[in-house]
């Protein structure tokens, strides 16, 4: 079994993080929630044991991959509310690492994972972290456009078909008109990406 190997991991950006604690990272995560260069720097550090715990657990590769990245998105949701310490005497509960190993465990036990076939899921193409931010980005686009984007890039469907998608469900949109909202769809979405996720994976500066 081979651990994929994740890019980002050498990016300035993360690995100037390297050297702070769980804790910290955890901390400055939860206080800067516009930045998406922490949750990515947990992710490097952890990505090999839950990459593992998934993999003997899951039936193909493919249905591995596509868990591992819901498992990140569970965790990157469920990061937000984490408290390590006990709040009396102030000493660590719980570490980073028992926890994700839980995170795990339920998603493992808890996400019904659909067969191989109907998984468009591609770890190659979208990191985990990355996947993450894009479902954020997407959330906070008005829904027309958000429901273009998603026609488009998952079904990859004509400008025609979704035109006629959309006039069926009572909004008047032309085929001509479609480029249009897509064209400002990703540049609303890029523009709701965190910079440092932009930096870390579009390698701007």
């Amino acid at each position: 079994m081979q651990i994929p190997h994740f890019p980002e991991a050498n990016h300035p950006l993360v690995k100037s993080l390297f050297h702070h604690s769980d804790h910290e990272l955890l901390t400055l995560f939860q206080q800067n929630p516009d930045a998406g260069k922490y949750f990515t720097v947990i992710f490097c550090r952890y990505s090999p044991i839950v990459y593992t715990l998934i993999r003997h657990s899951a039936r193909s590769p493919v249905q591995a991959d596509y868990l591992f990245a819901l498992t990140w998105r569970h965790i990157y949701y469920e990061l937000g509310g984490l408290n390590l310490t006990a709040s009396e005497s102030g000493e660590e509960t719980l570490t980073m690492q028992n926890w994700l190993i839980n995170m795990t465990a339920f998603c493992i036990n808890d996400i019904k994972v659909p067969p191989t076939e109907a998984i468009h899921y591609s770890l190659q193409a979208t990191s985990p972290p990355l996947w993450c931010y894009v479902q954020q980005a997407l959330d906070q686009l008005p829904p027309v456009l958000r429901l273009i984007v998603l026609m488009a890039q998952t079904f990859h469907w004509s400008e025609t078909r979704i035109a006629a998608y959309l006039q069926a469900e009572g909004e008047a949109i032309a085929p001509n008109e479609v480029a249009d909202f897509l064209q400002e769809g990703y540049r609303m979405l890029e523009d709701k990406l965190p910079t440092d996720i932009r930096a870390i994976y579009f390698g701007e500066d």
